[in-house]
């Protein structure tokens, strides 16, 4: 918990602002984008497994590259970097339409989310650093949410503008360029990466495992959880609509306690904070088989659950801020999206894989299983933490 007097100057909400608004921006054309090219790849005729390889790439990316990134931003500075990474992708992303071939779209994939990568490190960096220290989860449950919002937009954008001809990959171009325009009129504001004192990617796990593994488990229960989700839906009885229906009571939930519980984390122990999710999260999953049968029921549950669970993220954030500055708060938000996306790749063939072995509630009780591994982490960093 922060002590520090909760005060923002205008600076300092100028910083955070600008850096909220290019992520928000860039989220639209991110949500935009995603789904048009895998509508284009069915299109191009490719079956699903080279479509979810070709996606898989985007987690490879960060991993391959994020790592580096603080170390390349104190020597380039953070907002170049930015800049650069806005400008690579859209360019990159109007490259998708320029090379109209799968040979190309693999390449194209690494270098638009390596650019995305670069992206949210450092602007998760920018905001971490700029927030005050007794608001930093408020300021980390605001980002959430509009990052959410922002989300949200790009798909129902996809539906107005179309999803063939030139004119989405524009649309995603401008976005990435408009996305700019905060951070270029808050270039005086952005912080500086000192060139020592970051630590090795293990030290992180090893020093702060409770917020870095907080992104792990919550990429996996996003993606597993969500991509799943409607086909859990659908063994339950539902129909095609209800099923989706499902996922978009999750998000809602996501969307709304992301704010709320920020707040809170500003008055307690967030790694208690983080117990109590991980906790909420587990039950929650096992609850889920009690709404088979009871659409209503089993909406209210994913509601809460897909609230709760999205908190790991902001929480984290936050966590990571209060124990970490400079180059090592860079390398430890390096070190948190590396985790998230390893989360993506890991989460949807192991809850997948669970209600295939245990069809349908293998789903629920796989997502509480990594709700499960979590709170023992967490639960054994607070043990330590008590005083005797």
């Amino acid at each position: 918990m922060d002590t520090t007097t909760p005060t923002f100057d205008r600076t300092g909400i100028a910083a955070i602002a600008a850096a909220i608004a290019c992520v928000a921006v860039v989220g639209i054309g991110l949500s935009l984008s995603i789904p048009l090219l895998s509508l284009e790849m069915e299109r191009m005729g490719l079956s699903n497994t080279m479509i979810g390889v070709n996606t898989a790439i985007a987690g490879v990316a960060s991993i391959v590259v994020v790592p580096f990134v603080p170390r390349v931003a104190a020597r380039l500075g953070v907002l170049p970097l930015l800049l650069g990474a806005i400008a690579v992708g859209a360019v990159s992303l109007l490259g998708f339409k320029a090379l109209f071939d799968v040979a190309w779209w693999f390449p194209l994939r690494f270098v638009f989310s390596a650019a995305l990568g670069v992206l949210f490190v450092l602007s998760e960096f920018w905001i971490n650093q700029a927030a005050p220290p007794a608001r930093r989860g408020l300021v980390m449950g605001i980002y959430a949410t509009v990052l959410a919002l922002g989300f949200a937009i790009g798909p129902g954008l996809l539906g107005l503008l179309g999803t063939r001809g030139w004119t989405p990959y524009a649309a995603g171009a401008v976005l990435f360029g408009v996305g700019a325009l905060p951070l270029l009129l808050a270039r005086g504001l952005s912080p500086e990466i000192p060139r020592k004192g970051g630590r090795g990617f293990l030290s992180y796990l090893r020093v702060a495992p409770s917020a870095t593994l907080a992104a792990l488990v919550y990429g996996a229960v996003e993606t597993g959880g969500f991509a799943i989700l409607p086909i859990y839906g659908l063994r339950l009885g539902l129909t095609a609509e209800q099923a989706a229906g499902l996922v978009s009571l999750a998000a809602l939930g996501n969307v709304l306690f992301q704010i709320p519980v920020g707040l809170l984390s500003d008055h307690v122990d967030r790694r208690r904070l983080l117990l109590a999710a991980s906790a909420v999260g587990g039950l929650g999953a096992l609850m889920l088989p009690l709404g088979a049968g009871q659409p209503v029921l089993l909406g209210a549950i994913l509601f809460v659950w897909g609230g709760i669970a999205g908190t790991l993220y902001t929480v984290g954030l936050a966590h990571l801020g209060a124990r970490f500055t400079g180059a090592a708060l860079a390398g430890a938000n390096a070190a948190f999206l590396v985790l998230y996306n390893i989360g993506l790749v890991l989460g949807p063939p192991l809850v997948g894989g669970g209600m295939d072995l245990a069809s349908p509630h293998g789903f629920a009780w796989s997502l509480a299983l990594l709700f499960g591994a979590y709170l023992v982490v967490v639960g054994l960093r607070v043990v330590r933490a008590s005083p005797a």
